[in-house]
């Protein structure tokens, strides 16, 4: 099997390009958008073809590459079930496989750093793949994006330190330099997980961290939950006849969308639904006065007593998850609905108001929010 670990040396992130050898089939673990001309590249020069862009959770730190890979080379995104990331294509869980030529990943979801990590198992290689669930002499925080000390504790000691004392594993991130570490190490020497620490101890550690707020979450994650495809589409002028309910365009994968000037003028007229989660409703892009708060996850339960006469326009960061929110509804009868087009970060951009909670208040809200199931 070929095996190459690249670096992205502005954030520390690690991205894992594996091959068969026979049948040049490849997947990538953990790719960087600002990486994804040097990934291009190397694929290309190595003549592999790239079957699987694999994600191991919703970063906070930087970016994802996979959407681009996935125009630029027709792979396929994975992702972890939990994680929420309706844009790929597959969704994952414990004892799924990744195929790719005579090769093959085991799935482990790992969560705890977040609900939705998996760590990628290689057994005929005896390597690992773990994201930010475990590092080298360390593990990924537990404060944000349903972290859980507990949880993580027990799915890194189930599903990772319980691999044999020679597998080599291979973390998200290192900040010191080190490239790889192996389970008998880490039961070893790992100050936060290993054999001799308990749970009980683990805990208390994790909660008494005071991090401070992850300099990059509130771009990263919403970005992450649209696979890093963070642009607009190009738009056209709608041919459809339902469409006449408004001035609605249609992108060039056939979302329907409203700019940003005419729902400006028509918002108390119109149904606003942001699909986004709840720490981006409450973070630094604000939302639309009026808007209901309602998670993509959960909009086809949420939606199904709603009138389908009613003009309804979904939000979200960029549009991307808005556009799949859109075609959802108007696949199920919604016949007067359509996405923002460029979602709040262009309607941002434009200089329109929205309704913003800021610094410490967006993380308590966010929690609040939360904590409410709304």
């Amino acid at each position: 099997m070929l095996f190459r670990q690249l670096l992205d040396p502005e954030t520390s992130t690690y991205s894992y390009l594996l091959a068969d050898t026979a049948s040049r089939e490849a997947v990538l673990i953990d790719s960087v958008r600002e990486q994804v001309p040097r990934d291009r590249q190397l694929v290309e020069e190595l003549g592999l073809k790239l079957r699987f862009a694999l994600e191991t959770h919703v970063h906070a730190d930087h970016v994802t590459g996979a959407g681009l890979l996935r125009e630029a080379l027709g792979c396929q995104i994975v992702v972890g079930e939990r994680a929420g990331v309706l844009t790929a294509d597959l969704r994952c869980q414990t004892g799924d496989v990744i195929r790719f030529g005579a090769c093959a990943l085991e799935i482990r979801e790992t969560p705890g750093h977040t609900d939705g990590c998996v760590s990628f198992v290689c057994h005929e290689a005896s390597m690992a793949f773990t994201g930010d669930a475990l590092l080298i002499r360390g593990c990924g925080r537990t404060d944000f994006q349903q972290g859980n000390p507990r949880t993580l504790h027990r799915s890194v000691h189930a599903q990772l330190l319980s691999l044999p004392g020679e597998t080599l594993l291979y973390p998200a991130h290192d900040y010191k330099g080190r490239t790889a570490t192996t389970v008998a190490e880490e039961l070893a020497f790992n100050p936060r997980l290993g054999s001799s620490r308990t749970i009980e101890d683990f805990v208390s550690l994790m909660d008494g961290l005071n991090l401070a707020y992850p300099k990059r979450i509130d771009e990263a994650v919403p970005a992450n939950m649209a696979s890093g495809l963070t642009e607009p589409e190009a738009i056209e002028a709608s041919r459809h006849v339902g469409d006449g309910w408004a001035p609605v365009m249609r992108t060039t994968s056939g979302v329907p969308v409203v700019l940003g000037d005419w729902l400006a003028d028509h918002a108390q007229n119109v149904r606003i639904v942001d699909v986004r989660e709840h720490i981006e409703f409450c973070g630094p892009l604000g939302h639309l006065a009026g808007a209901e708060l309602v998670p993509l996850s959960k909009l086809a339960e949420a939606s199904s007593d709603w009138s389908r006469e009613q003009p309804l326009v979904t939000v979200c960061a960029y549009g991307t998850r808005s556009g799949k929110a859109a075609l959802s509804l108007y696949e199920r009868g919604f016949s007067h609905v359509a996405s923002l087009h460029g979602g709040m970060t262009k309607w941002s951009e434009e200089g329109r108001p929205a309704v913003e909670v800021l610094g410490d208040r967006t993380r308590q809200d966010a929690e609040a929010f939360a904590g409410m199931g709304i």
